[in-house]
């Protein structure tokens, strides 16, 4: 009985909150192909009435890209129409946006005992969980309070490895960064599931955390995690306040200073990559970097994204190719070749700005751009099928398989030391 009231109270939040919004809703999937079909995207674009699932800079957006976009059931079939006339080819990815939120959640699954790991969790829960996790682990796990968001709410970083006398190097691995990106933050709470588990009974497990200390971030936008939970499933950005404008938040995968702003960003506040007044403008954003600069050490970032199945790394902000691409791409290939051993799961991989679209103010390039020469860009599943709104009966695979990629680069950074 305490199961079923469960998922009926992560029912009510997380779906009912949002029925007025995304009851039949369609995600439509289409590859322009002249300027006709480029022209009509940029229409729909200043609409603002589409929500598109990879949002890239419309103006931006070539015939050798494919789009994916959310339009609410009211406009829903204006939007077919218009391909149609056209002659735009298009597939639905989702013919309901609000029946495939009702199944997000696996109404068959069991609660273990203690925290479930094969769940989606909100906010207070992941917060209880930072605090009981570093209690339960001591010798394993310290936890940092670096800052708050914009709605005062903490910011962690737990620190997971062998406690020394000496100063270890480091992986950076963050999760949460855009809101709506659920399977991001349950990938994080994994990692260090396992890696307190395994520690002492698994060998690479054991050796890793004995010779690098891991500093996760759970949720770096908690405001804009809290807000897909609580009023928008769909919400990306953050909570912040714009000043001049009505439109809330920014795009903090556009807020770092890495050539801020110019290029696959917007200076709109109510776009869904609007780069914010200033580089690191966003509280959240500030105290990552600042804990970044300050610590000594890292030598690899890893930032957790959805969807898409893609290892990317830099540049984003050019097609330039940074200086170690070499050693980046082969890093990447052999990451993406042992996590598909597990279930077969296939990602690409190579420079962000020709894999997927060019963007600045991204943290990885920022993170690049500091020194940190191993830095990574993970959009775990899947590639459109359930996008945002993967199953939860989905989460073990997928963290089964980055568990594979992620130990695979933190050894190869163990055994590459500079």
């Amino acid at each position: 009985m305490a199961r079923v009231l469960f998922l009926s109270f992560l029912t009510t939040v997380s779906v009912e909150a949002t029925v007025g919004q995304h009851a039949g809703g369609k995600v439509f999937r289409l590859k322009p192909e002249n300027k006709q079909d480029l022209q009509f995207l940029k229409n729909v674009s200043h609409t603002g009435k589409v929500d598109f699932w990879h949002p890239h800079s419309i103006d931006l957006v070539t015939t050798n890209w494919t789009v994916d976009f959310r339009v609410g059931a009211d406009w829903a079939s204006q939007v077919q129409a218009g391909l149609e006339k056209i002659g735009l080819k298009y597939d639905v990815l989702i013919e309901n946006v609000q029946s495939l939120m009702e199944k997000q959640f696996d109404q068959n699954a069991t609660d273990s005992t203690g925290y479930n790991y094969e769940r989606y969790h909100q906010w207070n829960e992941i917060e209880s969980w930072i605090t009981k996790v570093t209690i339960k682990n001591p010798r394993l796990i310290s936890r940092f309070e670096i800052g708050q968001s914009y709605e005062e709410r903490g910011i962690y970083v737990l620190r997971v490895g062998k406690r020394t006398r000496f100063m270890k190097p480091a992986i950076f691995m963050d999760c949460g960064i855009h809101a709506r990106e659920w399977i991001s933050p349950a990938f994080c709470q994994w990692f260090v599931k396992e890696a307190v588990t395994n520690y002492g009974i698994d060998s690479t497990m054991t050796a890793l955390l004995d010779k690098l200390d891991f500093l996760i971030v759970p949720v770096i936008n908690v405001d804009g995690y809290v807000y897909s939970w609580t009023k928008d499933r769909f919400w990306r950005k953050t909570r912040s306040r714009n000043s001049g404008s009505n439109c809330v938040g920014t795009d903090p995968n556009r807020n770092f200073d890495a050539r801020w702003c110019t290029i696959g960003a917007s200076r709109n506040p109510c776009d869904e990559t609007y780069c914010g007044s200033h580089a690191e403008s966003e509280m959240e954003v500030k105290a990552v970097a600042n804990f970044i600069r300050q610590y000594r050490g890292i030598k690899a970032y890893i930032t957790i994204h959805s969807y898409s199945q893609m290892c990317l790394f830099p540049y984003s902000y050019t097609y330039s190719l940074a200086s170690n691409y070499k050693e980046l791409n082969a890093l990447a290939r052999n990451a993406v070749k042992v996590l598909s051993s597990l279930h077969g799961t296939q990602y690409e991989y190579g420079p962000a700005s020709i894999v997927i679209y060019p963007s600045a103010g991204g943290s990885d390039d920022w993170a690049y751009d500091l020194g940190i020469k191993y830095s990574f860009t993970f959009e775990l599943r899947d590639t459109g099928r359930y996008g945002f709104l993967l199953p939860e009966s989905q989460i073990k695979p997928t963290c089964e398989e980055t568990m594979l990629a992620i130990n695979y680069i933190a050894a190869y950074v163990l055994n590459h030391p500079y």
